[in-house]
């Protein structure tokens, strides 16, 4: 797969705060790409530059094959942005606010009418185009955010925390209109989140700290290179636990064993065979892969 987003030595400071500071990462073509980072690792300046709405002190940014200093116009029709705040009128009826967003890609008349038609049924927001957009729920009003952002079908989609406060229901809609858009279109989906289990099903991840890369690669690469294995055993013999000799978690009714890989935890009930009789394997989580790298716990609220 080709890479469709370069970034090479990017720095962007604000007085004596270097806000971005020597970043360099890509991402492929089709890609699910998570970006990750707490509250002032420079995460959303580094999407703000790559969006146009800031210009970087020094290095590249390349999109779709073009630098975004010199391309920036021809770059905005082939990107999607879905922010963390709507930039929608909250006066406007949701098809008000379509129509006018659409007309600035040149999409009006009839191809406006077909292509509303297919987002609002891909998005389920039939029963709702009348309706004044800043009365709509949260879960409504983020379905609208996304309709504004694929309207005019981009290859690249930026997700900046898309799902932050959203019921289950729109969750999976919106996961399911990604994973359809991906799979039907090949699109190209670069996340922030503080929902790991979003993260997980990246196809890769690059956290950043400080203004730099901190650690990147699949998920499984960094469960591998940052966590353990666990074991979680259900028993209430804590004396036995203890003499396995690793470090362990008392659950309430279990004890939560952490092992360095799937070799050591099998060869430890393979020994054990008589204590074993319930229990359960599991990777490192990308909570767990967070912590390790930063140091720092991914909350609510945290990513900017």
């Amino acid at each position: 797969m080709e890479k469709i987003i370069k970034i090479e030595h990017l720095f962007k400071s604000f007085g004596n705060v270097k806000a971005v500071n020597d970043l360099s990462f890509s991402v492929r073509e089709g890609e699910l790409f998570a970006f990750l980072g707490v509250n002032g690792a420079g995460k959303s300046t580094t999407i703000s530059m790559m969006c146009g709405q800031l210009l970087q002190d020094s290095g590249k940014i390349e999109i779709c094959g073009k630098d975004t200093c010199a391309s920036m116009a021809d770059i905005f029709s082939r990107i999607g942005v879905v922010f963390q705040n709507s930039v929608l009128d909250p006066f406007l009826t949701v098809r008000e606010n379509l129509e006018s967003r659409a007309a600035m890609y040149g999409i009006s008349g009839r191809k406006f009418d077909s292509r509303l038609n297919e987002l609002a049924s891909l998005l389920s927001f039939e029963n709702i185009l009348g309706r004044q957009f800043g009365k709509l729920s949260g879960g409504q009003k983020r379905r609208i955010d996304i309709a504004r952002a694929l309207f005019h079908n981009p290859d690249i989609l930026f997700l900046d925390e898309p799902t932050t406060g959203l019921d289950p229901q729109t969750r999976k809609i919106l996961w399911d209109v990604v994973t359809e858009l991906r799979r039907g279109q090949n699109m190209t989906v670069l996340l922030t989140t503080h929902y790991m289990e979003e993260a997980a099903d990246a196809d890769y991840v690059v956290i950043i700290d400080s203004g730099r890369v901190s650690a990147e690669g699949t998920p499984l690469e960094l469960k591998n290179r940052y966590t353990g294995d666990f074991v979680l055993i259900y028993t209430d013999d804590e004396n036995f636990v203890s003499s396995l000799g690793f470090p362990y978690q008392r659950l309430r009714d279990s004890f939560r064993i952490s092992v360095p890989n799937c070799a050591e935890a099998t060869r430890m009930i393979v020994h054990n065979q008589d204590k074993f009789v319930d229990y359960e394997i599991t990777k490192g989580k990308m909570d767990d892969v967070f912590l390790s790298v930063t140091g720092k716990k991914l909350t609510v609220g945290d990513e900017k």
